[in-house]
Order: C-alpha cells, then structure tokens, then sequence
C-alpha cells in the first residue's frame, strides 16, 4: 500500500504553521492592547462590573485609575441631567478621604458613556494631549446630545 501525498498538500503543510504565526503575531487583542494604561484591580469592584462584558470592566478600570484624564472628557449620553459632569461621573459617584471609591453603574447599560471611555483610551495610546482627546470626543459624540462638563 503507497500513500502518495501530493506537492501541493505537503507545501500546505510545510509553510501553514509560519503563516498562522505571522498572522497570529500582526492582530492584538483588545485586553491585552490595554496595558501600558494604568488600569485599577478588578478587585474592588462590584459584582454588577465584574459581571459585565471585558470592554466595560476596562472602562470602568480605566476610569478608577486616570480621573485626571476622565474629569476632562465629556459624556453626551444625558446624564448631565442626573448631575453628572464628565465620563469621569459615568463611573465613579465619589471617592472617600480614604481613597475609597464608590461606583456608579450608569455606565454598565450605556454604551456611548463606554465608547466615549474606549476612544479616550485608544487615544491616549496613540500620543495626542488630553485637550486633542476632548476635541475628538466632541466632534464625534455632540450628535447624541449636550456636553456634560459645567
């Protein structure tokens, strides 16, 4: 009994392993394209955040960890109207004298809060100021509503 194996399906397997790895090496994942942030523990987080898909746990961990970026950034989702006033306000109603903070879980059902978080970070990554961030973020989400910052 011969096995003939064609030229064709022995190149196939030759070169299919170099070409998965070359592929596999030029995509990132969005979790693990998020980490030269600085980003807070999931570990003292609700379980309603917890629970919730990864692009939201980053946002909200996003959000923990750079306040000084999120107080700048507006929302335009109407929370202006719960007395929100920046993305900052999406997730965190207030932080104690013991730096401890209390969520808020607004952003858990709004995506707009979560998008406007997401571009802010992959912004962030790409090297523009904070001010060029907010710009951005003003062009492309005035459309769904009034700014939130005072």
């Amino acid at each position: 009994m011969k096995i003939h194996i064609h030229t064709k399906v022995l190149t196939l397997l030759v070169f299919l392993p170099l070409i998965l790895s070359i592929l596999t090496s030029c995509t990132t994942s969005p979790a693990s394209g998020q980490s030269d942030l600085t980003m807070a523990s999931m570990d003292g987080m609700p379980g309603e955040v917890k629970s919730a898909p990864t692009i939201v746990q980053q946002s909200y961990q996003f959000a923990a960890a750079n306040p000084d970026v999120l107080k700048q950034i507006p929302c335009y989702c109407g929370c202006g109207a719960m007395g929100h006033t920046s993305n900052y306000s999406c997730y965190v109603a207030g932080v104690d004298e013991n730096g401890t903070i209390t969520y808020d879980s607004h952003a858990l059902g709004c995506s707009i809060c979560v998008d406007i978080t997401q571009d802010t970070m992959r912004l962030l990554k790409q090297g523009p100021t904070v001010l060029e961030i907010k710009t951005y973020i003003d062009q492309t989400y005035t459309q769904y509503g009034p700014s939130n910052l005072p």
